[in-house]
């Protein structure tokens, strides 16, 4: 079963508080999930981001809007109960709980004003204002990691020579600009080679090949790495190119005993972005949330 959108959550929700007793928000999540029978890879779905189950955060902004319409109200951090507006709801026997439905309390309907009267991000009934956001966010960096594909494919070879030490010094690599700059200057076939230090001290190094390749790499390059690996006795390697690998190419590597990692087209662009290389910051949102122990401290004194 997919997971429920959040306006689907609001009445089991609501009903599930009609005991009238506390309940915890992590409770509330197990009970939506039995619900609606969700695997454990439906329980354990993340946001884009990767900060919070999807379920859980469905259930928290189901949450939030019927406490705006006074149908369940905050006990203390992390727990919450039907308020005698959401008992007489039920008594109603609604077919369902949803925005529609809610915009009859005058509460939520300030509530709802007030975000009309900023930039409302919610423009789906399943999406949760989080999902949107994120959805927009991956869809930007997606058409940023796409530009930049499409950039480092009409680079030189000498400039993907300039890009790749730029990404290697900013992930810790390659000691200086002048270490890694002489290690790996050997310019080659649409591609560059060298030695680069692990890190600032050299304690280790790291065998460098990336190429400015169209068509896809597959085991057969891979295991000319390799051979060069063991031809200089280096035991970690980096093959860096502008395509992707071949299935062939990831499973050989997932079997020799020499550490060597991959790194395709659409890796180097997302360890670009991550580590600003080849772009710029436009804007900059800092979604926060309310500091709960702050104002516990305050009940405290």
């Amino acid at each position: 079963m997919t997971i429920p959108d959040y306006q689907t959550i609001m009445l089991p929700l609501l009903m599930s508080l009609a005991d009238g007793r506390e309940h915890s928000l992590s409770e509330s999540v197990e009970y939506i999930s039995n619900k609606f029978k969700l695997n454990i890879e439906e329980r354990t779905e993340l946001l884009p981001s990767g900060q919070q189950p999807v379920v859980h955060n469905r259930l928290g902004w189901a949450k939030t809007y019927m406490k705006k319409a006074n149908l369940i109200e905050t006990t203390k951090r992390g727990y919450f109960k039907i308020t005698e507006r959401g008992e007489i709801v039920l008594k109603e026997r609604p077919a369902q709980i949803d925005i529609q439905y809610l915009s009859r309390f005058p509460e939520f309907v300030e509530f709802r004003s007030i975000k009309k009267g900023k930039a409302d991000i919610e423009t789906s009934v399943i999406n949760t204002p989080h999902e949107s956001l994120e959805s927009s966010y991956e869809i930007i960096r997606n058409e940023l990691v796409q530009g930049l594909l499409n950039s480092i494919k009409e680079s030189t070879p000498g400039f993907f020579e300039k890009l790749v030490i730029d990404l290697l010094l900013k992930l810790g690599y390659g000691g200086s600009r002048k270490d890694a700059g002489e290690a790996i200057g050997k310019v080659g076939d649409e591609g560059i080679d060298g030695i680069i230090k692990e890190d600032k001290l050299g304690l280790d190094v790291i065998y460098v090949q990336a190429k400015k390749w169209e068509g896809i790499v597959g085991r057969p390059e891979i295991h000319k790495f390799v051979g060069a690996l063991e031809g200089k006795r280096a035991k970690k390697g980096i093959f860096i190119t502008s395509s992707a690998f071949t299935k062939e190419a990831n499973e050989y590597v997932a079997q020799i005993g020499t550490k060597v990692i991959l790194i395709d087209g659409n890796a180097l662009a997302n360890f670009m972005i991550d580590n600003d290389v080849g772009v710029a910051e436009v804007a900059n949102y800092r979604i926060k949330r309310i500091d709960t122990d702050y104002f516990l401290g305050e009940s405290a004194t």
